[in-house]
């Protein structure tokens, strides 16, 4: 009898523990099954695929030992589609939603959509899975773990797996789903910066830059893609806004996200990218307050699998190591770029960004034990992948090396990122000294909060706050009250009171004449809460 009680007791631990894993627990590769009832479905999605459609192959799906029927299946992707295709593999990217039939139907950790991705172009396999890992420590990003394929009980090969940016993900990390989502990226690529017939009122825009191109949303519509029921109009706005009247942005934009998402663009080198010549993958959400909010999407060429930063030649090796950290800095045609770097102060955050993110993963080397632990969780699954679209040894190599897909040269993670934080941290503006900042206090004084903090070597400090859990940081400058300096020092006291229902959370931005620094580092993602 106790016998069975303990084999009871270690099922019901182990199903427990199954149950907790989130579906993107980055330590398990997952199992997924695609079951179809149609022999020729490889056709019906090619079909679907080449027609353009957002319609779906109805399926069954079996994840973590769960049966999902009535599943919706479709191809995702441009290049990792077409070109993979190409080459008669049948290792293509899926798009499957949960939810496509029964609208009810999520999977056990609520999710609703499934996104996997074929590491097109990466050798290595992690491009995409670190990259988002590295993100999402500094703004709301998709998570990311690696999935075992099977269609009818065939297996396809080992996959990324990625989170979705949905009405879900948005309701996560900004506490409503009710605002306007916007995914921005061009049908069609190659026609992009065309004006189709019949909209000759329309103008010429830099893909999906925010580039104001008319009045009438048919401008727009073949550039973005609204996830939403309505929303056109918001978005003209905001594009018109950055034309004309730049210094009203600030008021519409999420600034602290935009800074990031240059930031790491720049430092990772993902420049298949706002930041890269064709100026797409990434999604913008507007919430209920009239905030926009950029989001970085589809990290599978980050890392230097992508070497156009604009019209002319590729970077090579040297180029994308040596890339300039103000990329499209006058190029008025991003003006996501362009007119938010205008401004001292973010231009000084930006620096301030990048340095966080290479003295967190890459100066000391993090990344590269990153790698190590997830190229060892799926080593077994990669030489075993008989549609690997490489080879195990390319595997191997390209993290230290380059290595070929295909034709194309891909450039080894550390042979770029080793080379890459050597060159930035050595730029001019990076060796200045930063200002320092103590940990700040605050107070209850009446009905006041009274938030002080001791910062060195600065001419400004502000205070970013917010009075609720989600939304944006407003800025308001700090008083210098000189306790405790000398006119000898540049160590002071800052101080400010604000009506107590006015702050929740806060973060601290000291600026000096060429730079800047933000307490927490991590600012916005992470902050002061006072209880």
């Amino acid at each position: 009898m106790m016998f069975r009680i303990f084999i009871l007791l270690i099922f019901s631990t182990f199903f427990a523990q199954l149950n907790a894993q989130d579906f993107y627990d980055v330590h398990v590769v997952k199992d997924i099954k695609i079951t179809f009832e149609e022999e020729n479905w490889e056709h019906v999605l090619d079909s679907l695929k080449f027609l353009g459609t957002k319609n779906r192959l109805v399926g069954t799906l079996e994840v973590d030992g769960m049966r999902y029927d009535s599943v919706g299946v479709r191809y995702k992707g441009n290049s990792s589609y077409f070109n993979v295709k190409k080459s008669d593999s049948p290792k293509l990217p899926f798009n499957i939603k949960v939810n496509y039939i029964k609208k009810d139907q999520q999977l056990k950790n609520g999710y609703k959509s499934i996104k996997l991705s074929n590491v097109f172009r990466d050798p290595s396999y992690i491009r995409e899975v670190l990259s988002y890992e590295i993100v999402r420590k500094y703004m709301p990003a998709p998570k990311a773990n690696f999935a075992r394929v099977y269609v009818n009980n065939e297996l396809i090969g080992l996959y990324s797996n990625v989170e979705s940016i949905n009405d879900d993900f948005v309701e996560t990390h900004f506490g409503d789903d009710s605002g306007y989502l916007y995914k921005c990226d061009p049908d069609d690529l190659g026609s992009a910066k065309k004006i189709p017939a019949g909209l000759d009122d329309c103008q010429v825009g830099d893909y999906a830059s925010l580039d104001y191109l008319g009045g009438d949303s048919l401008c727009y519509e073949r550039l973005y893609e609204l996830k939403s029921d309505a929303g056109w109009k918001e978005l003209i706005e905001l594009t018109k806004t950055l034309e004309s009247t730049p210094e009203k942005v600030f008021q519409q934009l999420n600034i602290d996200q935009v800074l990031w998402m240059h930031a790491l663009n720049n430092v990772l080198v993902n420049l298949d990218s706002y930041s890269g010549r064709l100026c797409h993958n990434y999604y913008m959400y507007k919430d209920t307050a009239g905030v926009f909010h950029p989001l970085i999407w589809d990290l599978n060429l980050s890392f230097g699998g992508f070497r156009f930063a604009d019209d002319k030649r590729p970077l090579d090796n040297e180029g994308m190591q040596n890339m300039n950290p103000f990329l499209h800095y006058k190029n008025d045609m991003r003006p996501l770029v362009s007119k938010v770097l205008s401004k001292p102060l973010y231009r000084k955050m930006y620096v301030a960004h990048m340095q966080t993110i290479l003295k967190e993963n890459f100066t000391n080397e993090d990344y590269l034990r990153r790698i190590r632990s997830m190229q060892q969780s799926i080593d077994f699954y990669v030489k075993n992948d008989q549609n690997n679209l490489y080879d195990y040894e390319s595997f191997k190599a390209n993290v230290d090396n380059t290595s070929l897909a295909g034709k194309t040269k891909i450039i080894g993670v550390k042979e770029l990122m080793s080379k890459r934080a050597e060159f930035l941290n050595a730029h001019p503006l990076f060796q200045k000294e930063q200002p320092t900042i103590e940990r700040p206090s605050h107070r209850l004084v009446e009905d006041n909060q009274v938030i002080k903090v001791k910062v060195d070597n600065a001419m400004n400090v502000f205070l970013a706050y917010r009075s609720t859990e989600k939304g944006v940081f407003k800025l308001r400058p700090m008083l210098d009250n000189g306790e405790n300096g000398d006119e000898t020092s540049l160590d002071y006291y800052y101080t400010i009171s604000l009506p107590k229902e006015k702050v929740k959370h806060y973060y601290i931005i000291a600026e000096a004449e060429k730079t800047a620094q933000l307490s927490p580092e991590r600012a916005s993602m992470e902050f002061y809460e006072i209880k």
